[in-house]
């Protein structure tokens, strides 16, 4: 089980600033949608020069050209790179093998995706390496999370990796390690913090302490 940090609303400085802060504690640092569309891939590159160690996830939420998209992202020095669910297999395909090709790696995020149960095995059978449950922050706003659908597809995935994200906090952490995710994203859990280096250390010692159970 891994730790993810999302950073949504940074600019690259900041993002910067702030992965310093928790890099001991984090295993992926996310560049979100936000910063993508704000400062484009250079966030992403400059993320991965300044932490060469730290795995470095772009996330482009693609849902068309992606094999293009992926080829971009790796170029820019991302290891993991996001495509929708929603999208078609054709595209599915396509970011699968150009990260195949580029040594790189898919999650699939499962934001919006109806039925979880029926995608999750044909996207298991395309062969992504990571299906991740996501409650956007639309619908965190209403009080919902996604911890029951990361139930759903732990019990159908036979070879992808699972994620989870969408509002995680410390005091729902306990419930996500239940269900033994490969991947916690984290947000605002760690970066509303006025201690962010403590909520990482904090949510890191308790997947650890999981994963020895």
């Amino acid at each position: 089980m891994k730790l993810q940090l999302a950073l949504d609303l940074v600019n690259i400085p900041e993002g910067i600033e702030l992965v310093k802060e928790v890099q001991e504690h984090i295993d992926v640092v996310e560049i979100g949608t936000p910063v993508v569309i704000n400062e484009g891939l250079r966030a992403v590159k400059e993320m991965k020069e300044a932490f060469p160690d730290l795995t470095v996830l772009a996330d482009l939420k693609i849902m068309d050209a992606a094999g293009y998209e992926v080829m971009k992202a790796s170029e820019a020095g991302a290891d993991i790179i996001t495509i929708l669910g929603a999208a078609e297999d054709a595209s599915i395909k396509g970011a699968v093998e150009e990260a195949k090709k580029q040594g790189k790696q898919i999650l699939v995020d499962m934001i919006a995706v109806k039925d979880i149960k029926t995608r999750a095995q044909e996207l298991d059978a395309l062969g992504v390496d990571y299906i991740c449950v996501h409650t956007g922050y639309d619908l965190q706003a209403v009080g919902q999370n996604s911890f029951e659908d990361l139930h759903t597809i732990k019990s159908v995935v036979k070879n992808a990796k699972t994620a989870i994200a969408g509002g995680i906090k410390l005091e729902t952490l306990p419930e996500v390690i239940k269900e033994q995710p490969d991947l916690v994203i984290v947000g605002g859990g760690i970066t509303s913090k006025d201690d962010k280096k403590a909520a990482a250390a904090e949510m890191q010692k308790m997947i650890k302490e999981a994963a020895k159970a």
